[in-house]
């Protein structure tokens, strides 16, 4: 067992302009190399880009998109006996929106629009309506759990 205590967890300021920490962790995580301006500009930038294209607030497609990229399940390897096993498990509500958030800028890096504002605000519409890669990587690490169902006794 560990002799230390566990680390606190810090609470993360609500953003500026929309007065949401989910907002500011996602801004968070977009940045690169410290350059949390440039990153609040992009983010910032897409939701106005959103706002055009659905005629929606974009904070609310925003958080529709998160909702829908959120994982309920996943699978962890455990090793039983010498064999491994893909054990199916719940996600914590945090490491939900962490993995949704991961998932969506990992997945408008990849996008083929001119800007990053403009791949961001195409990959979280995508999402928002249900569609998209971000949805279809969240639908693959679901098929895996259900796929593994007869592993989940290993879980402890």
């Amino acid at each position: 067992m560990s002799r230390r205590s566990r680390a606190e967890r810090r609470v993360t300021p609500p953003d500026p302009k929309f007065e949401s920490r989910t907002v500011t962790k996602f801004i968070n995580n977009l940045m690169v190399d410290g350059k949390k301006s440039i990153a609040e500009k992009i983010f910032y930038d897409a939701v106005d880009i959103m706002e055009q294209r659905s005629g929606q607030p974009g904070v609310q497609v925003f958080e529709q998109a998160l909702n829908n990229a959120k994982p309920a399940l996943e699978v962890k390897s455990r090793r039983v006996g010498g064999a491994t096993y893909q054990v199916p498990i719940e996600v914590r509500p945090d490491r939900r929106t962490a993995l949704a958030t991961r998932w969506l800028i990992s997945f408008a890096r990849g996008r083929s629009e001119k800007s990053m504002a403009e791949r961001l605000a195409g990959e979280l519409l995508a999402a928002s309506r249900g569609e998209g890669s971000t949805i279809k990587k969240k639908d693959d690490t679901h098929r895996m759990a259900e796929a593994n169902k007869a592993f989940a006794h290993y879980r402890w």
